[in-house]
């Protein structure tokens, strides 16, 4: 067995047993008391050796990386046996270090990141003094013109608090508003404890977000700077997790989140894309350079906007590009058309509240097509009409109560 397996087995069984990562023995060479009883190594002979009369685990620890002996430096991580650049690339799930003090595999956007984790930028910079925020309606001065959005922010947010920041676009029909109340927001940010952004859409085009093959790249990257100046003032006022940053978009809004997971892709952790897709009357995927985790819903074959977008068709195209370039992605198929998807909400919760979970599960150190979710299953909260990969979620079957509308 590869080490790459053992360790994703050795995640795997202590995830069930004690519901973290945590320190195992190894067994000393013969003649010799078993280090391993003071939870200095692990059980997996590939990996661990004894140095100076201790068990270590040499694809994990500096100090003795390789060999006994070699020592990485302040600026270097052992990875794989080898001595690397801090940050140099991304962490595999089995690369994350037994002495990482208790690493849960649900909310990993809460935990400190592997040391040698490929970590997100800091947040871009406003041009000019950032105004006030405050729960509610804020305007901004973006690309020189007066943008809005709303902000909710959790209840009694605690010093040191890092938040998670969600961004939600609107769909056609819709406001930031109607998003804000149709999706619960407020409560979910309160029990879940992240910042959710919802811009409102400037107006000046037919699809309200600039995401059509029509639209030029000058507008499209005006919208994209709205993105940058909402959280770049979101992150002068807040304490946010800067690798934790997603976008969410439903209908209209969630083929404008597919042209951002391209065009913002340096600062997004995850997206999840909500009766959205690409090719047809949007743009095509833009194969981002990072492989970043998303979640990909539609309802089905009568999924369609005025006829002129049809969803599934969308939504396909989006998943074989994802396919094709590596990225984890997420399959939720609810059947009822292009309408609110049936949804009920777990005890003290939101309905959406297993859709911001996966944005919290999905942390921006995270390797290219990893997820906490490929060794533990999704979580019991997630519709049963979804899973992972293209093709994969068997479609809901049932009533449905919300009406179709774009």
């Amino acid at each position: 067995m590869g080490r790459t397996q053992a360790g994703v087995l050795r995640v795997s069984l202590l995830l069930w047993t004690v519901g973290l990562l945590g320190v195992t023995a190894c067994d000393a060479p013969a003649g010799k008391p078993d280090a391993g009883d003071a939870g200095t190594g692990s059980d997996d002979a590939a990996s661990c050796t004894m140095c100076g009369g201790a068990c270590v685990d040499v694809s994990t620890d500096s100090r003795n990386c390789g060999a006994c002996g070699t020592d990485c430096g302040p600026a270097a991580s052992c990875m794989g046996g080898k001595c690397e650049p801090s940050g140099s690339r991304d962490l595999s799930m089995s690369d994350l270090a037994p002495s990482d003090g208790g690493m849960t595999m649900r909310r990993l956007c809460d935990q400190t990141p592997p040391v040698g984790a490929k970590l997100a930028p800091p947040p871009p910079v406003y041009s000019g003094t950032c105004p006030s925020l405050m729960p509610g309606k804020n305007t901004i001065v973006s690309s020189g013109k007066s943008r809005t959005f709303l902000l909710a922010v959790p209840k009694g947010v605690m010093p040191g608090e890092k938040l998670p920041v969600v961004f939600m676009w609107h769909w056609l029909g819709g406001s930031a508003d109607s998003f804000l109340k149709k999706g619960e927001v407020q409560a979910a940010v309160d029990s879940q404890r992240f910042l959710a952004i919802l811009p409102e859409a400037k107006g000046d085009i037919t699809w309200k977000w600039p995401f059509d093959v029509l639209v030029t790249a000058a507008r499209q990257e005006e919208e994209y700077r709205f993105f940058d100046d909402m959280l770049a003032c979101a992150a002068a006022q807040f304490n946010v997790n800067n690798n934790c940053v997603s976008s969410v978009g439903v209908s209209a809004g969630a083929l404008f989140t597919d042209q951002l997971a391209t065009g913002r892709n340096q600062y997004l952790a995850s997206a999840l894309s909500l009766s959205g897709g690409v090719e047809g009357v949007a743009k095509k995927w833009g194969n981002p350079a990072r492989k970043l985790p998303m979640l990909v819903l539609w309802g089905g074959a009568m999924d369609n906007c005025l006829g002129l977008v049809n969803f599934q068709t969308a939504s396909k195209a989006l998943e074989t590009q994802l396919v094709k370039d590596g990225h984890f992605f997420v399959e939720c198929v609810h059947n009822c058309g292009h309408a609110e998807p049936p949804l009920d909400a777990p005890a003290m919760m939101t309905k959406y509240a297993a859709f911001w979970e996966f944005v919290f599960a999905h942390p921006y150190w995270l390797g290219t097509g990893e997820s906490p979710y490929k060794i533990s299953g999704l979580p019991a909260g997630m519709p049963s009409w979804c899973a992972i990969g293209a093709g994969s979620a068997t479609p809901r079957t049932g009533i449905c109560t919300e009406k179709p509308g774009c």
